[in-house]
């Protein structure tokens, strides 16, 4: 099998709640994602999204993606896509670094090997070690009643897993904090994620004014040092995120014992391959994760449920059904949220079907 054409699809993914805000003053209000057909001299085609969280989240834009595949595609024409070590290779001889717009690359390949050998990836990924996934719900940073509000409305809906976008300022932070986790019930469980928003004295006043609280502390400072500072003061549990990007930052913290928990997404260490490489680490050193994205619609959220379906549910801190936070619709079969829970489907690949009238024409062709 060989690729003969690649095409790039633009779509907007506008929000239900109509802005998303986290630390520092960032907000979102429609996400601009990038969907990814790869086609084969065997007629069967590959499918993958990736959706940055806008361009102050990480070290990744929209247009980066659609740039970074347009310098990737005439080196991927003529390979055969089964390969998928052979196809990450090619990509990091060809482009140093990148890695978000290497993802829909590789997610494609391995939506072709599901598809070429009749296996959904859930499988070719380790298996079925789950028959769904727990997801939590991301709180969008606003004042303290009302997020404490919105939980309690998405409680309602089934979500047991919370994870609070604070990260702003600190004393509001506290309240936001204190006001969240009195809504809850006490098997519920209370992330509160600065995304990287706090300086050090802030987040040390933060976690000792929450200290008392059943409460995880996400990605507090920007950095990795910042953030294990933080993690030497506290006892609450710590979750790593941005600064886990890569295999070596994992096995780094591993070594530290920097964190208790990874958010591990898909997109920022370059796809499933990587992904799935970090998530036997965490499994082999008793590492959970939340197994999600920067962000995405249909076909994200099925690449997720795969990815945690094939991990175990005691290393699946939770998931992400980032497709019920958008107002478009754009693959049949993607995965739907059942009482706070989701599954990956059990058709070959990735199990999902694009709606080519949603995402319009290509914006760019390669082959």
């Amino acid at each position: 099998m060989k690729i003969t054409a690649l095409n790039v699809y633009q779509v907007d993914l506008p929000l239900k709640e109509g802005r998303y805000n986290w630390s520092n003053g960032n907000y979102v209000e429609v996400f601009d994602s990038t969907v990814l057909e790869i086609i084969t001299d065997e007629g069967l085609k590959g499918y993958a999204e990736c959706c940055p969280l806008g361009s102050a989240y990480l070290p990744s834009f929209a247009l980066g993606v659609r740039a970074g595949l347009a310098e990737l595609s005439p080196h991927l024409i003529g390979q055969n896509p089964l390969n998928v070590g052979q196809i990450n290779r090619t990509m990091d001889a060809a482009l140093r670094g990148h890695p978000y717009a290497k993802a829909p690359v590789d997610i494609a390949c391995w939506d072709l090997l599901g598809k070429a050998t009749g296996q959904p990836l859930y499988t070719l990924l380790g298996g079925a070690a789950q028959e769904d996934v727990v997801l939590y719900r991301a709180i969008s940073q606003e004042a303290p009643d009302i997020m404490a509000k919105k939980i309690e409305g998405y409680a309602a809906e089934g979500y047991t897993k919370f994870q609070l976008k604070v990260g702003g300022d600190a004393n509001d932070d506290i309240d936001r904090i204190h006001a969240t986790r009195a809504v809850l019930k006490k098997t519920d469980l209370l992330v509160a994620d600065a995304n990287t928003g706090w300086t050090r004295h802030e987040a040390a006043r933060v976690v000792g004014a929450v200290s008392g609280l059943d409460v995880y502390v996400e990605q507090p400072c920007l950095t990795y040092e910042e953030c294990v500072s933080i993690r030497r003061r506290t006892a609450l549990p710590f979750v790593m995120d941005e600064v886990i990007d890569t295999p070596n930052t994992l096995v780094r913290g591993i070594a530290d014992d920097a964190m208790d928990v990874i958010n591990l997404k898909i997109s920022k260490v370059g796809g499933l391959t990587k992904a799935k490489l970090m998530r036997d680490l965490c499994v082999a050193h008793g590492i959970p994760m939340t197994i999600e994205d920067t962000w995405g619609g249909d076909i994200t959220t099925a690449t997720i449920a795969h990815l945690a379906r094939s991990t175990p549910s005691e290393f699946t801190f939770s998931a992400t059904d980032f497709n019920s936070y958008g107002t478009v619709n754009i693959a049949e079969g993607a995965p739907k949220r059942v009482n706070g829970r989701m599954t990956a489907a059990d058709l070959p690949g990735l199990g999902v079907t694009p709606i080519f009238d949603a995402l319009g024409a290509p914006v760019a062709q390669y082959g």
